[in-house]
């Protein structure tokens, strides 16, 4: 097969981001409280790990938590926007 007829469909990473902004802001209108609380529970769920990767996650620098009393809580729209902007490896 010569190397000439082989096609890559590239794809500026601007347009990922755009496309994913997109998508994000799309959900956040059609959520109710974009500000309501996610858990660790919640977040080992959405991201199928287990509960301790879960709260490791949330002790990182990087992952903007709130913390109440001694319970680390994370909004929705805050943990969208997060997930949104992590790099896929």
């Amino acid at each position: 097969m010569n190397n000439e007829n082989i096609r890559t469909n590239a794809i500026d990473t601007k347009d990922v981001k755009s496309i994913q902004e997109k998508i994000v802001m799309n959900y956040l209108e059609k959520i109710t409280n974009p500000f309501a609380l996610l858990t660790a529970p919640d977040i080992s769920k959405d991201l199928h790990i287990g509960i301790n990767q879960a709260y490791d996650l949330m002790k990182q620098e990087d992952f903007p938590t709130i913390t109440i009393g001694k319970k680390k809580t994370i909004t929705i729209a805050s943990y969208l926007l997060w997930k949104m902007n992590k790099e896929v490896k």
